[in-house]
């Protein structure tokens, strides 16, 4: 590899890993990877934390012994995701290369990758609140909508108090209804999102940012194509047949924990390419989310009972 492919590599991952973060509706989630060890392969180590609760204090022993623990649980990235692109010398030189492999690269990202990555961790995390038991079902109208989302919200305030924003993240279907639904002007703003590098102006209730997703990305399971087997070779995702639809989701800002990974993105020169005259380039992506097990209590998911 010649050191211009290295550093357009470079160039590619930093620009690449930008767009993921400001483009995906889940890219917020990111932010709470900082508490996460990760030196390099599938593997990172979430802290847990455990802590002892108040005792009395006594004039004569002095204070209640207390006890802290502070452990990592190690947990792997379990989606390994990537292809191969070529490019042919004929249609890219190496003067217009860095154009036109960004112009596809970032395409493929913004199309095919975030859709996904949002996806599965929508998916992931409606199957983990549904194992807590943190999933209610509805099926929304324009009537019942705000009051509905109204109760869940002050639900989810009630379990764990005022100590951390509330994200809710809503079809852009759903959201339209909430948006026409009577006596939401009352309560429904306009307000900043901070995510990443980009601050964005959203629709908020009762102080909670609204996030918007399409709903092909909210659905409760999905199928991954592995891009090699027979009616998968597309590649992508796709809903299950047992899929049903996700309402919203509520979350405490800092309990989703998502990490995503750009492995070292390989670029070959056409003399370098041993199957074709081309420019070759190789794309990989670990990814995952997490909810800590004491995070539970902030999460709660609305699934359309229809």
């Amino acid at each position: 590899m010649s050191v211009n492919t290295m550093e357009y590599a470079s160039i590619f991952m930093e620009a690449l890993d930008g767009q993921l973060l400001e483009g995906a509706t889940s890219g917020w989630m990111e932010a709470n990877a900082g508490q996460v060890q990760y030196s390099g392969g599938s593997t990172v180590k979430i802290p847990k934390i455990s802590l002892n609760g108040l005792g009395n204090y006594d004039r004569d022993a002095g204070f209640a012994q207390g006890a802290v623990t502070l452990c990592y649980e190690s947990k792997q990235l379990t989606q390994d995701r990537g292809r191969t692109f070529q490019l042919d010398a004929i249609d890219v030189d190496e003067t217009n290369f860095a154009a036109v492999a960004g112009n596809v690269m970032g395409e493929f990202q913004r199309t095919k990758v975030i859709p996904e990555i949002d996806a599965y961790r929508y998916s992931k995390i409606a199957s983990l609140a549904a194992e807590a038991g943190k999933v209610t079902e509805y099926t929304p109208t324009a009537s019942t909508v705000l009051s509905k989302l109204m109760e869940e919200i002050t639900d989810l305030k009630d379990a764990v108090g005022d100590s951390g924003e509330i994200v809710v993240t809503m079809s852009a279907k759903i959201a339209g209804m909430l948006d026409m639904a009577k006596g939401g002007n009352n309560i429904i703003d306009y307000g900043e999102f901070k995510q990443g590098n980009a601050t964005l102006r959203v629709r908020s209730i009762d102080g909670s940012p609204i996030i918007r997703v399409p709903s092909a990305r909210l659905k409760t399971a999905y199928q991954f194509y592995d891009g090699v087997s027979e009616g998968m070779k597309e590649g992508g995702f796709a809903p299950t047949e047992d899929a049903q639809n996700i309402n919203w989701i509520l979350a405490v800002r800092h309990v989703p924990i998502a990490v995503s990974k750009t492995d070292v993105t390989r670029i070959f020169d056409p003399l370098t390419n041993q199957n074709a005259n081309a420019w070759k380039i190789d794309y990989r992506k670990y990814h995952d989310i997490w909810i800590p097990d004491n995070g539970m209590e902030g999460i709660r998911v609305s699934i359309d009972k229809a």
